[in-house]
């Protein structure tokens, strides 16, 4: 019997490597003109992030949120290193903060530009997070935490998830902007809001964590 099983799967595959694909070339680009024209922005991806399924990215959101309250729990009972692994040599220094001056502009390329072009708010985010764990690397922990309590990064961390549901909820329910010129920087709608609090969301809860980790691993 399992040779019937095995002749079937292999007429299967054969199958669909014959077989051309049952979907016409103009029903895909027909999807992508339609996403397109119903978002307002060029970049297709953004607009089904953050306008067709923006229900599963309010979620995407929230696990993130988990994820860092989870980190900060699971190590608030452990004792913190006292010995902190960071560069000491000046051309480690100098490489590790020239990567992240590149990577906060390439972040904030992202969160600006990310709906006219490939990138958006979790990209944004986690280059703007590269950039900070590379300065962390090379700074001492008091000053890294201090610049974190300075500038009330938790606040704003918060601040921007609590943004991000409402007006996504503002979204869902009907609620949308005057998309304006396709490929103006300001067009879109509510699209590229969301994807500026997504990426300042994503940015300031990797220092989180980075923050932990050095705290109680002595690891970046």
């Amino acid at each position: 019997m399992k040779w019937v099983y095995i002749v079937a799967g292999i007429v299967l595959f054969i199958q669909f490597l014959i077989l051309p694909n049952s979907a016409p070339e103009s029903l895909e680009m027909s999807i992508v003109e339609t996403v397109v024209r119903e978002t307002g922005i060029p970049n297709a991806v953004s607009g089904i992030i953050f306008r067709n399924r923006l229900y599963d990215t309010i979620f995407e959101v929230v696990v993130f949120t988990i994820a860092i309250m989870g980190a900060n729990f699971l190590l608030a009972n452990e004792t913190p290193s006292h010995k902190i692994h960071s560069f000491t040599d000046q051309p480690s220094i100098v490489l590790a903060r020239l990567g992240a001056t590149i990577s906060a502009l390439v972040s904030i390329e992202l969160a600006i530009r990310g709906h006219l072009s490939p990138g958006g708010g979790f990209a944004a985010g986690v280059a703007g997070g590269t950039a900070i764990g590379l300065v962390a690397i090379t700074s001492s922990p008091e000053w890294i935490q201090g610049i974190y309590k300075r500038w009330y990064a938790a606040t704003w961390e918060k601040i921007s998830v609590l943004v991000f549901i409402v007006l996504a909820a503002i979204t869902l329910v009907g609620i949308e902007l005057p998309h304006g010129e396709l490929g103006a920087l300001l067009s879109g709608g509510i699209i590229p809001v969301l994807n500026i609090l997504v990426a300042v969301k994503v940015a300031l809860g990797s220092w989180a964590v980075i923050l932990v980790f050095t705290r109680y691993r002595g690891l970046f």
